[in-house]
Protein backbone atom coordinates (compact mmCIF):
# COMPACT_ATOMS: atom_id res chain seq x y z
CA UNK A 1 0.00 0.00 0.00
CA UNK A 2 3.06 2.37 0.90
CA UNK A 3 4.43 1.73 -2.63
CA UNK A 4 1.10 2.37 -4.16
CA UNK A 5 0.52 5.48 -2.20
CA UNK A 6 3.91 6.59 -3.11
CA UNK A 7 3.47 6.44 -6.95
CA UNK A 8 0.22 8.69 -6.88
CA UNK A 9 2.01 10.99 -4.66
CA UNK A 10 4.54 11.32 -7.03
CA UNK A 11 2.73 11.54 -9.63
CA UNK A 12 0.48 14.04 -8.07
CA UNK A 13 3.34 16.22 -7.11
CA UNK A 14 5.07 15.75 -10.07
CA UNK A 15 6.78 18.73 -12.16
CA UNK A 16 3.47 19.84 -13.33
CA UNK A 17 1.63 20.46 -10.35
CA UNK A 18 5.14 22.26 -8.45
CA UNK A 19 5.47 24.15 -11.39
CA UNK A 20 1.83 25.29 -11.45
CA UNK A 21 1.89 26.43 -8.05
CA UNK A 22 5.17 28.32 -8.41
CA UNK A 23 3.84 29.80 -11.60
CA UNK A 24 0.62 31.31 -9.72
CA UNK A 25 2.46 32.82 -6.53
CA UNK A 26 5.34 34.64 -9.59
CA UNK A 27 2.54 35.55 -11.32
CA UNK A 28 0.21 37.31 -8.33
CA UNK A 29 3.90 39.34 -7.17
CA UNK A 30 4.11 40.81 -10.43
CA UNK A 31 0.87 41.65 -10.64
CA UNK A 32 0.61 42.78 -6.98
CA UNK A 33 4.06 44.34 -7.81
CA UNK A 34 5.88 42.78 -4.71
CA UNK A 35 3.19 42.94 -1.97
CA UNK A 36 4.69 40.41 0.43
CA UNK A 37 7.68 43.27 1.00
CA UNK A 38 5.71 46.52 -0.11
CA UNK A 39 2.56 45.87 2.49
CA UNK A 40 4.33 42.97 4.94
CA UNK A 41 4.45 45.89 7.73
CA UNK A 42 1.01 46.89 7.09
CA UNK A 43 -0.60 43.64 7.05
CA UNK A 44 1.25 42.95 10.46
CA UNK A 45 -0.42 46.20 11.91
CA UNK A 46 -3.66 45.00 10.97
CA UNK A 47 -3.47 41.60 13.05
CA UNK A 48 -3.90 43.65 16.04
CA UNK A 49 -6.52 45.85 14.94
CA UNK A 50 -10.12 45.05 14.30
CA UNK A 51 -12.18 46.79 11.60
CA UNK A 52 -15.00 48.32 12.52
CA UNK A 53 -18.34 47.78 11.27
CA UNK A 54 -17.73 44.65 9.39
CA UNK A 55 -20.18 41.57 9.05
CA UNK A 56 -18.42 38.34 10.08
CA UNK A 57 -18.68 35.77 12.31
CA UNK A 58 -15.41 36.03 14.20
CA UNK A 59 -12.85 38.94 14.39
CA UNK A 60 -10.06 39.37 11.74
CA UNK A 61 -7.42 38.07 14.49
CA UNK A 62 -9.52 35.18 15.21
CA UNK A 63 -9.86 33.87 12.08
CA UNK A 64 -6.44 34.41 11.59
CA UNK A 65 -5.31 32.24 14.43
CA UNK A 66 -8.11 29.92 13.29
CA UNK A 67 -6.45 29.51 10.09
CA UNK A 68 -2.55 29.28 11.83
CA UNK A 69 -4.50 26.44 14.02
CA UNK A 70 -4.26 24.63 10.95
CA UNK A 71 -1.07 25.62 9.50
CA UNK A 72 1.14 25.78 12.67
CA UNK A 73 1.67 22.02 13.29
CA UNK A 74 3.19 18.83 12.80
CA UNK A 75 4.32 20.41 9.08
CA UNK A 76 6.43 22.92 11.33
CA UNK A 77 8.29 20.07 13.17
CA UNK A 78 7.62 16.67 11.50
CA UNK A 79 7.18 18.36 7.97
CA UNK A 80 10.58 20.41 7.56
CA UNK A 81 12.45 17.27 9.05
CA UNK A 82 11.03 15.08 6.27
CA UNK A 83 11.76 17.70 3.58
CA UNK A 84 15.14 18.13 4.91
CA UNK A 85 16.23 14.18 5.06
CA UNK A 86 14.68 13.00 1.88
CA UNK A 87 15.94 16.24 0.05
CA UNK A 88 18.99 17.67 2.07
CA UNK A 89 19.44 21.05 3.52
CA UNK A 90 18.62 22.58 0.03
CA UNK A 91 15.03 21.43 0.62
CA UNK A 92 14.72 24.49 3.61
CA UNK A 93 15.74 27.08 0.62
CA UNK A 94 12.60 25.87 -1.89
CA UNK A 95 10.48 25.84 1.00
CA UNK A 96 11.35 29.65 2.05
CA UNK A 97 11.36 30.18 -2.34
CA UNK A 98 7.84 28.66 -2.19
CA UNK A 99 6.43 30.77 1.15
CA UNK A 100 7.76 33.80 -0.37
CA UNK A 101 5.64 33.79 -3.69
CA UNK A 102 3.37 31.65 -1.12
CA UNK A 103 2.25 34.67 0.83
CA UNK A 104 0.88 36.28 -2.67
CA UNK A 105 -1.08 33.49 -3.05
CA UNK A 106 -2.06 33.72 0.18
CA UNK A 107 -2.96 37.61 0.01
CA UNK A 108 -5.16 36.43 -2.83
CA UNK A 109 -7.45 33.67 -1.37
CA UNK A 110 -8.21 36.10 1.85
CA UNK A 111 -9.14 38.93 -0.72
CA UNK A 112 -11.42 36.47 -2.49
CA UNK A 113 -12.60 35.15 0.25
CA UNK A 114 -13.89 38.12 1.02
CA UNK A 115 -15.22 39.18 -2.27
CA UNK A 116 -17.12 36.26 -2.99
CA UNK A 117 -18.74 35.10 0.52
CA UNK A 118 -22.12 34.46 1.46
CA UNK A 119 -23.85 35.76 4.70
CA UNK A 120 -27.12 34.46 5.82
CA UNK A 121 -30.01 36.91 7.75
CA UNK A 122 -28.58 35.10 10.88
CA UNK A 123 -24.89 35.87 10.20
CA UNK A 124 -23.72 32.66 8.68
CA UNK A 125 -20.70 32.72 6.89
CA UNK A 126 -19.60 30.46 3.82
CA UNK A 127 -17.10 31.56 1.90
CA UNK A 128 -13.82 30.06 0.62
CA UNK A 129 -12.42 28.80 -2.78
CA UNK A 130 -15.87 26.66 -3.49
CA UNK A 131 -17.61 30.22 -3.67
CA UNK A 132 -14.61 32.02 -5.51
CA UNK A 133 -14.53 29.15 -8.19
CA UNK A 134 -18.39 29.07 -8.68
CA UNK A 135 -19.45 32.78 -8.65
CA UNK A 136 -16.00 34.04 -9.75
CA UNK A 137 -14.82 32.44 -12.73
CA UNK A 138 -18.47 31.28 -13.48
CA UNK A 139 -21.38 28.68 -12.69
CA UNK A 140 -20.23 26.13 -15.63
CA UNK A 141 -17.01 25.68 -13.21
CA UNK A 142 -18.70 24.49 -10.42
CA UNK A 143 -17.91 20.91 -10.77
CA UNK A 144 -14.57 22.23 -9.92
CA UNK A 145 -15.80 24.23 -6.96
CA UNK A 146 -17.28 20.72 -6.10
CA UNK A 147 -13.84 18.75 -7.17
CA UNK A 148 -11.91 21.04 -4.44
CA UNK A 149 -14.81 20.42 -1.59
CA UNK A 150 -14.61 16.73 -2.13
CA UNK A 151 -10.84 16.99 -2.10
CA UNK A 152 -10.72 19.27 1.01
CA UNK A 153 -13.15 16.70 3.46
CA UNK A 154 -11.04 13.60 1.89
CA UNK A 155 -8.10 16.23 3.08
CA UNK A 156 -9.43 16.63 6.68
CA UNK A 157 -10.69 13.11 7.57
CA UNK A 158 -8.02 11.32 5.97
CA UNK A 159 -4.78 13.34 5.87
CA UNK A 160 -3.53 16.59 6.59
CA UNK A 161 -6.52 17.26 9.57
CA UNK A 162 -6.38 14.17 11.75
CA UNK A 163 -4.01 11.24 11.39
CA UNK A 164 -1.14 12.96 10.62
CA UNK A 165 -1.47 15.45 13.32
CA UNK A 166 -2.68 12.70 16.29
CA UNK A 167 0.68 10.58 15.14
CA UNK A 168 2.48 13.37 15.59
CA UNK A 169 1.38 13.94 19.16
CA UNK A 170 1.37 10.34 20.03
CA UNK A 171 4.76 9.85 18.76
CA UNK A 172 6.34 12.79 20.25
CA UNK A 173 4.61 11.38 23.59
CA UNK A 174 6.55 8.23 23.15
CA UNK A 175 9.97 9.45 22.21
CA UNK A 176 9.43 11.50 25.62
CA UNK A 177 7.56 9.58 28.49
CA UNK A 178 8.86 5.67 27.01
CA UNK A 179 11.76 6.00 24.51
CA UNK A 180 12.38 2.51 25.25
CA UNK A 181 8.93 1.08 24.20
CA UNK A 182 8.99 -0.58 27.42
CA UNK A 183 5.64 -0.01 27.99
CA UNK A 184 4.03 -2.48 25.10
CA UNK A 185 0.60 -3.33 25.03
CA UNK A 186 0.04 -4.98 21.72
CA UNK A 187 1.25 -5.03 18.45
CA UNK A 188 -0.14 -4.49 15.12
CA UNK A 189 1.82 -6.13 12.65
CA UNK A 190 5.39 -4.90 13.74
CA UNK A 191 4.84 -2.27 15.22
CA UNK A 192 4.03 -1.72 18.78
CA UNK A 193 1.18 -0.06 20.37
CA UNK A 194 2.46 0.77 24.08
CA UNK A 195 0.65 2.18 27.00
CA UNK A 196 1.71 5.89 26.09
CA UNK A 197 0.25 5.99 22.79
CA UNK A 198 -3.11 4.67 23.94
CA UNK A 199 -3.66 7.21 26.63
CA UNK A 200 -2.36 10.13 24.84
CA UNK A 201 -4.27 8.86 21.85
CA UNK A 202 -7.41 8.57 23.43
CA UNK A 203 -7.10 12.11 25.82
CA UNK A 204 -6.51 14.31 22.67
CA UNK A 205 -9.34 12.91 21.06
CA UNK A 206 -11.56 13.71 23.95
CA UNK A 207 -10.75 17.47 24.07
CA UNK A 208 -10.79 17.79 20.28
CA UNK A 209 -14.39 16.72 20.67
CA UNK A 210 -15.00 18.79 23.20
CA UNK A 211 -13.92 21.42 21.17
CA UNK A 212 -15.51 20.42 17.69
CA UNK A 213 -18.87 20.21 19.17
CA UNK A 214 -18.68 24.16 19.90
CA UNK A 215 -18.11 24.95 16.43
CA UNK A 216 -16.10 28.18 15.21
CA UNK A 217 -16.52 29.99 17.74
CA UNK A 218 -15.19 27.78 20.65
CA UNK A 219 -12.45 26.70 17.90
CA UNK A 220 -11.56 30.46 17.06
CA UNK A 221 -11.41 31.09 21.08
CA UNK A 222 -9.00 27.96 22.33
CA UNK A 223 -6.99 28.79 18.85
CA UNK A 224 -6.71 32.11 19.70
CA UNK A 225 -4.93 31.58 22.83
CA UNK A 226 -3.16 28.37 22.36
CA UNK A 227 -1.81 29.67 18.65
CA UNK A 228 -0.07 32.56 20.19
CA UNK A 229 1.16 31.54 22.95
CA UNK A 230 2.74 28.71 21.67
CA UNK A 231 4.28 30.57 18.56
CA UNK A 232 5.78 32.43 20.92
CA UNK A 233 7.70 30.09 23.23
CA UNK A 234 8.78 27.98 19.70
CA UNK A 235 10.21 31.60 18.45
CA UNK A 236 11.51 31.98 22.10
CA UNK A 237 13.33 28.61 21.54
CA UNK A 238 14.64 29.34 18.31
CA UNK A 239 16.59 33.01 18.79
CA UNK A 240 17.91 30.70 21.91
CA UNK A 241 19.38 27.95 19.37
CA UNK A 242 20.29 31.05 17.15
CA UNK A 243 22.41 33.30 19.53
CA UNK A 244 23.96 29.81 21.26
CA UNK A 245 24.99 28.25 17.88
CA UNK A 246 25.83 31.46 16.24
CA UNK A 247 29.18 30.33 15.05
CA UNK A 248 27.47 27.31 13.10
CA UNK A 249 24.99 29.71 11.10
CA UNK A 250 27.32 30.21 8.25
CA UNK A 251 27.83 26.95 7.58
CA UNK A 252 24.45 25.77 7.95
CA UNK A 253 23.64 29.11 5.52
CA UNK A 254 26.09 27.76 2.84
CA UNK A 255 25.01 23.57 2.96
CA UNK A 256 21.15 24.82 2.54
CA UNK A 257 22.43 27.22 -0.51
CA UNK A 258 24.93 24.50 -2.15
CA UNK A 259 22.21 21.95 -1.48
CA UNK A 260 19.56 23.68 -3.21
CA UNK A 261 21.85 23.70 -6.74
CA UNK A 262 24.20 21.65 -6.48
CA UNK A 263 23.41 18.97 -3.13
CA UNK A 264 26.34 16.54 -4.62
CA UNK A 265 29.13 19.00 -4.62
CA UNK A 266 28.43 18.93 -1.00
CA UNK A 267 27.22 15.41 0.14
CA UNK A 268 28.17 13.12 -2.85
CA UNK A 269 26.19 11.12 -4.70
CA UNK A 270 25.99 8.37 -1.97
CA UNK A 271 22.76 9.97 -0.27
CA UNK A 272 20.98 9.80 -3.71
CA UNK A 273 19.88 13.63 -3.47
CA UNK A 274 19.02 15.26 -6.40
CA UNK A 275 17.98 18.98 -6.89
CA UNK A 276 14.69 17.55 -8.30
CA UNK A 277 14.45 16.04 -5.23
CA UNK A 278 15.36 19.08 -3.50
CA UNK A 279 13.01 20.97 -5.09
CA UNK A 280 10.42 18.66 -4.93
CA UNK A 281 9.87 17.96 -1.08
CA UNK A 282 10.79 21.63 -0.29
CA UNK A 283 8.13 22.88 -2.02
CA UNK A 284 5.82 20.10 -1.23
CA UNK A 285 6.71 19.85 2.41
CA UNK A 286 6.45 24.19 2.28
CA UNK A 287 3.13 23.91 0.63
CA UNK A 288 2.14 21.25 3.41
CA UNK A 289 2.98 24.15 6.04
CA UNK A 290 1.78 27.01 5.16
CA UNK A 291 -1.05 25.85 2.78
CA UNK A 292 -0.49 28.96 0.47
CA UNK A 293 -2.17 27.74 -2.98
CA UNK A 294 -4.32 25.25 -1.04
CA UNK A 295 -7.61 27.15 -0.73
CA UNK A 296 -7.73 26.06 3.12
CA UNK A 297 -7.37 29.63 5.02
CA UNK A 298 -9.77 31.38 2.58
CA UNK A 299 -12.65 29.54 4.33
CA UNK A 300 -11.36 30.73 7.81
CA UNK A 301 -10.62 34.27 6.46
CA UNK A 302 -14.47 34.18 5.03
CA UNK A 303 -15.76 34.54 8.35
CA UNK A 304 -14.08 37.26 9.28
CA UNK A 305 -16.05 40.47 10.40
CA UNK A 306 -14.59 42.84 7.26
CA UNK A 307 -16.13 44.97 4.29
CA UNK A 308 -12.63 45.35 3.04
CA UNK A 309 -11.16 42.04 1.17
CA UNK A 310 -7.83 44.17 0.11
CA UNK A 311 -7.58 44.29 4.29
CA UNK A 312 -8.25 40.80 5.16
CA UNK A 313 -5.42 39.56 2.06
CA UNK A 314 -3.05 41.18 3.83
CA UNK A 315 -4.48 40.05 7.66
CA UNK A 316 -4.38 36.09 5.88
CA UNK A 317 -1.20 36.94 4.33
CA UNK A 318 0.91 37.00 7.38
CA UNK A 319 -0.09 33.32 8.24
CA UNK A 320 2.44 32.28 5.64
CA UNK A 321 5.08 34.42 7.07
CA UNK A 322 4.58 33.56 10.39
CA UNK A 323 4.72 29.76 9.86
CA UNK A 324 7.40 28.81 7.20
CA UNK A 325 9.40 32.39 7.14
CA UNK A 326 9.96 32.13 10.68
CA UNK A 327 8.86 29.09 12.12
CA UNK A 328 10.06 26.72 9.76
CA UNK A 329 13.06 28.65 8.96
CA UNK A 330 13.96 28.29 12.90
CA UNK A 331 13.20 24.24 12.94
CA UNK A 332 15.57 24.03 9.83
CA UNK A 333 17.97 26.02 10.87
CA UNK A 334 18.38 23.36 14.25
CA UNK A 335 18.22 20.68 12.26
CA UNK A 336 20.98 21.42 9.67
CA UNK A 337 23.59 22.87 12.40
CA UNK A 338 23.07 19.78 14.33
CA UNK A 339 23.24 17.48 11.45
CA UNK A 340 20.33 15.39 12.69
CA UNK A 341 18.87 14.96 9.25
CA UNK A 342 21.66 12.69 8.40
CA UNK A 343 20.98 9.13 7.90
CA UNK A 344 24.04 7.75 9.84
CA UNK A 345 21.75 8.79 13.06
CA UNK A 346 19.06 6.52 11.61
CA UNK A 347 16.12 9.27 12.70
CA UNK A 348 12.80 9.96 11.12
CA UNK A 349 9.74 12.47 11.40
CA UNK A 350 9.96 14.14 15.19
CA UNK A 351 12.94 12.57 16.03
CA UNK A 352 15.11 14.72 13.85
CA UNK A 353 13.94 17.93 15.51
CA UNK A 354 13.56 16.15 19.08
CA UNK A 355 17.42 15.60 18.62
CA UNK A 356 18.13 18.98 16.39
CA UNK A 357 16.94 20.70 19.58
CA UNK A 358 18.47 18.59 22.19
CA UNK A 359 21.81 19.42 20.72
CA UNK A 360 21.14 23.16 20.08
CA UNK A 361 19.76 24.13 23.45
CA UNK A 362 21.55 24.67 26.15
CA UNK A 363 19.32 22.80 28.43
CA UNK A 364 19.44 19.04 29.56
CA UNK A 365 18.30 16.48 27.14
CA UNK A 366 14.81 16.24 29.48
CA UNK A 367 13.80 19.77 29.24
CA UNK A 368 14.64 20.50 25.55
CA UNK A 369 12.66 17.16 24.78
CA UNK A 370 9.97 18.09 27.28
CA UNK A 371 9.50 21.91 25.27
CA UNK A 372 9.73 21.00 21.79
CA UNK A 373 7.13 18.26 22.67
CA UNK A 374 4.89 20.60 24.57
CA UNK A 375 4.89 22.89 21.34
CA UNK A 376 4.22 19.72 18.58
CA UNK A 377 1.31 18.63 21.02
CA UNK A 378 -0.12 21.87 21.06
CA UNK A 379 0.38 22.79 17.33
CA UNK A 380 -0.80 19.64 16.15
CA UNK A 381 -4.03 19.86 18.60
CA UNK A 382 -5.31 23.09 17.04
CA UNK A 383 -4.44 21.98 13.18
CA UNK A 384 -6.91 18.94 14.51
CA UNK A 385 -9.29 22.05 15.18
CA UNK A 386 -9.07 24.16 12.34
CA UNK A 387 -9.49 20.98 9.95
CA UNK A 388 -12.27 20.21 11.09
CA UNK A 389 -13.58 23.48 10.61
CA UNK A 390 -12.24 23.54 6.79
CA UNK A 391 -13.98 20.08 6.20
CA UNK A 392 -17.16 21.04 7.64
CA UNK A 393 -17.81 24.11 5.51
CA UNK A 394 -16.70 21.95 2.42
CA UNK A 395 -19.66 19.47 3.57
CA UNK A 396 -21.84 22.31 4.10
CA UNK A 397 -21.09 23.47 0.89
CA UNK A 398 -21.65 19.79 -1.17
CA UNK A 399 -24.62 19.23 1.15
CA UNK A 400 -26.71 22.58 0.91
CA UNK A 401 -25.92 22.85 4.72
CA UNK A 402 -27.92 19.50 5.45
CA UNK A 403 -27.24 19.35 9.16
CA UNK A 404 -27.21 15.69 9.01
CA UNK A 405 -24.53 14.91 6.80
CA UNK A 406 -22.62 17.60 8.87
CA UNK A 407 -23.22 15.62 12.18
CA UNK A 408 -22.28 12.73 10.44
CA UNK A 409 -19.11 14.12 8.97
CA UNK A 410 -17.83 15.16 12.41
CA UNK A 411 -18.56 11.94 13.86
CA UNK A 412 -16.49 10.32 11.50
CA UNK A 413 -13.93 13.25 11.55
CA UNK A 414 -13.27 12.35 15.64
CA UNK A 415 -13.25 8.38 14.70
CA UNK A 416 -10.43 9.12 12.80
CA UNK A 417 -8.12 11.19 15.44
CA UNK A 418 -9.36 7.85 17.65
CA UNK A 419 -7.75 5.45 15.22
CA UNK A 420 -4.75 7.85 13.66
CA UNK A 421 -2.51 6.97 16.35
CA UNK A 422 -2.24 3.10 15.39
CA UNK A 423 -1.75 4.32 11.35
CA UNK A 424 1.91 3.51 9.83
CA UNK A 425 3.30 7.31 9.66
CA UNK A 426 4.99 6.88 6.10
CA UNK A 427 1.68 5.42 4.87
CA UNK A 428 0.17 8.83 6.86
CA UNK A 429 2.61 11.38 5.08
CA UNK A 430 2.34 10.32 1.88
CA UNK A 431 -1.63 10.10 1.70
CA UNK A 432 -1.79 13.73 3.35
CA UNK A 433 0.16 14.84 0.31
CA UNK A 434 -1.76 13.44 -2.28
CA UNK A 435 -5.11 15.26 -1.03
CA UNK A 436 -3.14 18.38 -0.79
CA UNK A 437 -1.93 18.43 -3.86
CA UNK A 438 -5.55 17.76 -5.41
CA UNK A 439 -7.06 20.60 -3.27
CA UNK A 440 -4.46 22.90 -4.63
CA UNK A 441 -5.30 22.39 -8.42
CA UNK A 442 -8.75 24.03 -8.79
CA UNK A 443 -7.72 26.56 -6.40
CA UNK A 444 -5.08 27.56 -8.06
CA UNK A 445 -6.54 27.81 -11.54
CA UNK A 446 -8.64 29.94 -9.62
CA UNK A 447 -6.25 31.85 -8.44
CA UNK A 448 -4.94 32.38 -11.66
CA UNK A 449 -7.97 32.75 -13.59
CA UNK A 450 -9.18 35.93 -11.21
CA UNK A 451 -5.37 37.61 -10.50
CA UNK A 452 -6.28 40.25 -13.34
CA UNK A 453 -9.41 41.59 -10.71
CA UNK A 454 -7.30 40.86 -7.96
CA UNK A 455 -4.55 42.84 -8.98
CA UNK A 456 -6.80 45.52 -10.14
CA UNK A 457 -8.89 46.08 -7.29
CA UNK A 458 -5.58 45.82 -5.24
CA UNK A 459 -2.94 48.16 -6.89
CA UNK A 460 -6.12 50.84 -6.83
CA UNK A 461 -6.55 50.32 -2.74
CA UNK A 462 -2.38 50.69 -2.67
CA UNK A 463 -2.58 53.82 -4.69
CA UNK A 464 -5.15 55.45 -2.19
CA UNK A 465 -3.22 54.70 0.54
CA UNK A 466 -0.27 56.44 -0.84
CA UNK A 467 -2.55 59.38 -1.86
CA UNK A 468 -3.85 59.53 1.62
CA UNK A 469 -0.59 59.84 3.21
Amino acid sequence: MTEFLTKINDIVWGVPLITLILFCGILLTIRLKGIQITQLWRALKYMFKNEEGGMGEISSFSALCTALSATIGTGNIVGVASAISAGGPGALFWMEIAAFFGMATKYAEGFLAIRYREIDSNNHVLGGPFYYIEKGMGIKYKWLAKSFAVFGCLAGLLGIGTITQINGITSAAQNFFDPDKSQVVFYLGAQPITLTIILVGFIVTLCAALVIIGGIKRISSVAGIVVPFMAIIYFALGIIIIVVNFQLIPSAIYAIIIGAFSPQAIFGGVLGITIKTAIQKGVARGIFSNEAGLGSAPIAAAAASTKDPVRQGLVTMTGTFIDTIIICTITGLAIVMTGAWLPELNLAGAEITMFAFQEALPFSSNISSFLLMSCLVFFAFTTILGWNYYAEKCIEYLSNNNKTFIRFYRIAYIFMIFVGPYMTVAAVWTTADIFNGLMAIPNTIALIFLSKSIASETNLYCKNLKLKN
